[in-house]
């Protein structure tokens, strides 16, 4: 390479799964048939009436043109009537409400409109990637706050309360959690903005899970007051399988969402129009729509409760989300080596939790985005792997 890469790109890695991925792909070129059951991408299909409508709407005269930065006034009114009508939660529809393409580029935009050198950020541990990786790229600090197990997979804010935070500028949390599946009530909701609020930190909460096998979905927005230090993400990718359309929003104060606004307008030239009209009708689906969402998804986590039991994993049927979070026998080493030995033995791919921190190390993570007959086929050819193990 002739020409250095920068620093900022220096300090990151490339994404684990993207890294994984040409592993497996190498693995499959060779005849390996490897059965991933790593990554929480949604097999299953949108609502009929959001496909019906991306093909109605493709064949239109203004379909191919640019777009608002700001999305449609139909989108931003659908995600607040949303908002409204599944958390109480009132949003001013022209001014606190952001389409994204997708809410992982919502995560780059923050880090990048808030943080600059000197910064900190607290990141939990274990927690998305994401968080620490745009936190690096943005020339900020990360600090690392435990979620300890022992509290649900919450963060001690008391404790965390006594360090020097004088320097941090956001804290990212993420409820229901990923990866750990880990509810939280309102109350705790509570506790955590009258932290931000006393420590003088922008919260930023990741809210892609709520509707996935999860009773009480909830937004921090709730919380009275809560719009003075904290702002969400949503997205369409997992509670409408819409991943790969790219769909989501950035829900919050006015200020807050004019300096994304900033960022995000130098970044892009608007959303595809018809993935937006799409995506207003996938928002006004009723109950029913996330009903038999969860009937598919409690089905098949019944069956990577049984290919957890069979690889020894302690796990928590009351989490959320769409993954099971094990936690590894004590003879193995760590996550990433039995992850990696089921891979090379089983031809079966699982998540180690190392990628998601240190405290991720001693587990792995099963996605629920496969038929029940691909998990009952790695079950048999684990089963059959530890097995001969035995022998």
């Amino acid at each position: 390479m002739i020409i250095r890469p920068s620093d900022r790109v220096r300090k990151v890695e490339t994404y684990f799964f993207a890294r994984k991925l040409a592993e497996i792909a190498q693995m499959n070129a060779s005849g390996a048939d490897v059965i991933n059951l790593g990554i929480g991408s949604p097999d299953l299909l949108p609502p009929k009436s959001v496909l019906q409508t991306l093909c109605e709407k493709s064949n239109g005269p203004i379909a191919n043109k640019y777009q608002s930065y700001k999305g449609l006034p139909a989108l931003r009114s659908a995600f607040s009537q949303f908002y409204k009508r599944h958390f109480d939660v009132d949003l001013n529809e022209d001014s606190e409400v952001l389409p994204l393409m997708g809410s992982k580029e919502g995560i780059m935009h923050i880090a990048m409109s808030f943080l600059q050198a000197g910064d900190e950020v607290l990141v939990p541990n274990p927690g998305y990637p994401a968080y620490a990786m745009t936190a690096k790229l943005s020339g900020a600090t990360t600090v690392l706050y435990d979620l300890e197990e022992s509290l649900g997979w919450k963060p001690d804010l008391k404790e965390l309360g006594k360090r020097d935070l004088s320097k941090v500028k956001i804290m990212w949390v993420n409820y229901p959690n990923m990866p750990t599946g880990a509810k939280v009530d309102i109350g705790f909701f509570e506790e955590l903005v009258a932290f931000a609020k006393s420590n003088e930190i922008l919260l930023c909460h990741d809210n892609p899970y709520g509707f996935i096998l999860n009773k009480t979905p909830m937004s921090l927005l709730q919380v009275k007051g809560a719009k003075e230090v904290a702002i969400e993400l949503n997205s369409l990718s997992k509670c409408f399988n819409m991943a790969g359309w790219r769909v989501g929003a950035l829900l919050g104060a006015k200020s807050y969402l004019d300096t994304v606004m900033k960022f995000k307008s130098n970044m892009d030239s608007g959303m595809f129009r018809p993935v937006q009209e799409a995506a207003v009708v996938a928002l006004s689906q009723d109950q029913k729509w996330f009903q038999h969402l969860n009937d598919i998804y409690e089905l098949r986590r019944r069956e990577v409760w049984k290919l957890m039991k069979l690889l020894d994993c302690v796990y928590d049927k009351s989490t959320a989300g769409l993954f099971v979070w094990g936690k590894i026998p004590n003879t193995i080493k760590n996550g990433e080596t039995y992850a990696d030995e089921v891979l090379q033995n089983a031809k079966v791919f699982i998540t180690p939790g190392f990628i998601f921190g240190t405290n991720g190390d001693r587990y792995i993570r099963i996605s629920l985005c496969s038929e029940i007959e691909i998990f009952k086929k790695a079950h048999q050819r684990i089963a059959a792997y530890l097995e001969k193990r035995k022998k």
